[in-house]
């Protein structure tokens, strides 16, 4: 999940720390969700369809919006990264916890989860369950067994 999320925010224009950011944090959400999430829950903010419409991309202050996909966000130094429970997910954070288990494969499965993504459409890439339910449900047992073996974990 945390790679082909980073690939979809990298193709639509989030920089490679920042898409590494967004992977990870979107693969702790659905972690947690599949889990059911255990602290009080926050208000989400909304936006109108007119809103996301005229702007699909859109950050504020502690929120940052992909179109209906939300996640919170906070800086450090002069980079912005996106928070769970207020613990910032860095690059070095997915190079520890995603890119490590690629071992020496990692590079060539971002290669091929950029070229996954960008099969796809830019408004199936902007839903967050179109994204889902066409990109990576269909293909996340079959990814999980081939990068597997790829980095030898088998």
């Amino acid at each position: 999940m945390a790679t082909l999320q980073a690939a979809r925010a990298k193709e639509l224009g989030l920089s490679i720390t920042a898409a590494k950011s967004w992977g990870l944090n979107r693969a702790i959400f659905y972690a947690a969700a599949k889990r059911g999430f255990k602290e009080r829950r926050v208000p989400v903010p909304s936006r109108t369809r007119e809103e996301i419409a005229r702007k699909p991309l859109k950050k504020t202050r502690d929120v940052y919006f992909l179109r209906d996909d939300m996640a919170y966000v906070s800086k450090r130094g002069k980079r912005s990264y996106f928070t769970i429970g207020g613990e910032l997910q860095t690059e070095a954070d997915f190079k520890r916890q995603i890119e490590r288990r690629f071992g020496h494969a990692f590079s060539k499965a971002w290669k091929e989860s950029l070229e996954i993504v960008r099969g796809y459409s830019r408004d199936i890439l902007l839903s967050q369950n179109g994204f889902f339910e066409e990109v990576y449900r269909p293909r996340r047992d079959e990814l999980a067994l081939k990068w597997t073996e790829m980095s030898g974990s088998a």
